[in-house]
């Protein structure tokens, strides 16, 4: 990334917009490897992997850690429910929640996929150096961080 022009916006520089194409390019990539084996959409497993390490929380907090709309949220909760794959619990001190959490055979898709995504994590970073790999975290923190503010 160049320093250029701030009144002339190239798409192809456009940090945002590159961003946004890598996260497509690499969940397409992912969801690739499980969503003709195991039937599930990006968001669903996305959903399935929070809920995975988050058993216990209300769709709002899904929402915010997936970084998917509401709307999707709801559907995609809806489908893993209907395919057994999702329990809701009524929360006891607020009857308006539910809480969400894997039920049995979600968790042991879950357990099936985690391996999967793991491993294409592991060969995604294979071209970087660890140390790369360091840097890159740093300035994805640092970026997201940055975002939040904005």
């Amino acid at each position: 990334m160049s320093i250029r022009n701030n009144t002339l916006l190239e798409l192809d520089e456009f940090l945002p917009y590159r961003l946004s194409l890598l996260s497509n390019t690499v969940s397409a990539a992912i969801a690739s490897s499980y969503v003709e084996r195991f039937k599930l959409t990006i968001p669903e497993w996305r959903i399935m992997a929070v809920l995975g390490r988050f058993p216990g929380i209300t769709a709002g907090t899904v929402a915010k850690r997936t970084a998917t709309d509401k709307v999707a949220v709801s559907r995609a909760l809806a489908r893993l429910q209907s395919a057994g794959y999702l329990q809701r619990k009524g929360d006891k001190t607020d009857r308006r929640r539910s809480l969400l959490q894997l039920s049995a055979a979600g968790d042991r898709l879950y357990q099936r996929i985690a391996p999967l995504a793991m491993d294409f994590e592991n060969q995604l970073l294979d071209s970087l150096t660890e140390r790369d790999r360091r840097h890159l975290d740093r300035l994805l923190t640092r970026l997201m961080e940055r975002a939040r503010e904005l």
